[in-house]
């Protein structure tokens, strides 16, 4: 082989597989897709912890796609009325829902659901996880979990707790507290995170298990008391604050927990796409950052692993409902 052929050559395979490169990186994009803006369900209202994460996410992917990515809140019904909403939207990639755990768990509260999360959503990525907190108003006289135990048990039924509404995260986690220390307490449902917060606060409701991010705040001005954590861990942002297990509390151990999901039919290089798009951001500075701001944990679960996680998330919380008889008011 002469020198010029030689060079010839290697213009040509340097070409090609530049090409190749080209063509590769480009197929991770579905053709045309997206061509405009997305919608992101959150079905829940507006201001809670559902809302702080998937604005996040939306802003974040925004950027990323380079298309808008815009959030809608359709709160009700637990949840169900935008989850409804979402499984009956054309399976195009341009509409997505933020799940939060909660849904998941209702599958197990609800006799009939209008859809279902195994059946009707299409797994696309995880998000984020989340301890609740047990807090009190400042006017209760306790200050440690014992102390509350010992007061619930003086006073069967006497004691009342607050949720965001009826098979929430918040009921929940207060049913499995019920079950495992063997109190009794009222459970006084809200419309959303807000006014459960603001009863709370006021005394018109005991206590309740919250989400760090909407009580943090109070917390920090001494109007609520922090008594222990959901998590298995401490959470940087109150240090001070023993998990549940610590507290004496056995076997406690409960987050909640967001992903994203599309309706089922979506194409699957759309559903790839957009799963590593939000890999990508879970795994940046700033995300972790506002993440554990909110004293949480990113979910890094891809497209495939969160259909597996969502079915065994299924079997825990039907075990888990089942044994506690929590019911829906």
């Amino acid at each position: 082989m002469n020198k010029n052929t030689w060079i010839r050559r290697s213009i040509f395979w340097s070409t090609f597989t530049l090409i190749s490169l080209i063509s590769f990186g480009l197929a991770a994009q579905p053709a045309g897709y997206p061509n405009k803006p997305i919608k992101l369900i959150i079905p829940f209202p507006p201001g809670g912890p559902a809302d702080g994460i998937g604005r996040s996410m939306a802003a974040a992917l925004s950027s990323s796609i380079r298309q808008t990515v815009f959030v809608e809140n359709k709160g009700g019904a637990g949840g169900a009325i935008g989850a409804e909403m979402v499984a009956q939207s054309p399976a195009d990639g341009y509409t997505l829902m933020l799940l939060p755990s909660a849904l998941v768990a209702n599958a197990s509260l609800y006799s009939k659901l209008p859809f279902s999360v195994t059946r009707d959503f299409a797994s696309v990525s995880g998000l984020a996880q989340f301890p609740l907190i047990l807090v009190t108003n400042s006017s209760i006289p306790v200050k440690s979990v014992q102390e509350l135990i010992n007061l619930a048990k003086s006073k069967p039924g006497q004691l009342n707790f607050a949720s965001a509404g009826s098979g929430g995260g918040a009921h929940l986690a207060a049913e499995e507290f019920k079950y495992l220390t063997g109190v009794s307490m009222a459970h006084i449902p809200y419309k959303g995170t807000g006014p459960a917060v603001t009863d709370t606060l006021g005394g018109q409701v005991n206590l309740m298990f919250a989400s760090v991010e909407s009580v943090i705040e109070f917390i920090n001005a001494g109007k609520l008391r922090p008594l222990a954590v959901t998590s298995a861990k401490r959470i940087s942002v109150l240090p001070e604050v023993p998990t549940m297990i610590e507290a004496g509390v056995k076997g406690y151990e409960m987050e909640s927990w967001f992903a994203v999901v599309a309706p089922v039919g979506v194409p699957r290089d759309i559903i790839e796409y957009l799963s590593k798009e939000l890999g990508l951001i879970l795994r940046s500075p700033d995300f972790i950052a506002k993440v554990k701001a909110q004293g949480g944990e990113v979910l890094q679960l891809n497209a495939s692993q969160l259909t597996d996680f969502t079915k065994t998330e299924t079997i825990r919380w039907e075990k888990m409902i089942k044994a506690t008889g929590a019911k829906l008011d």
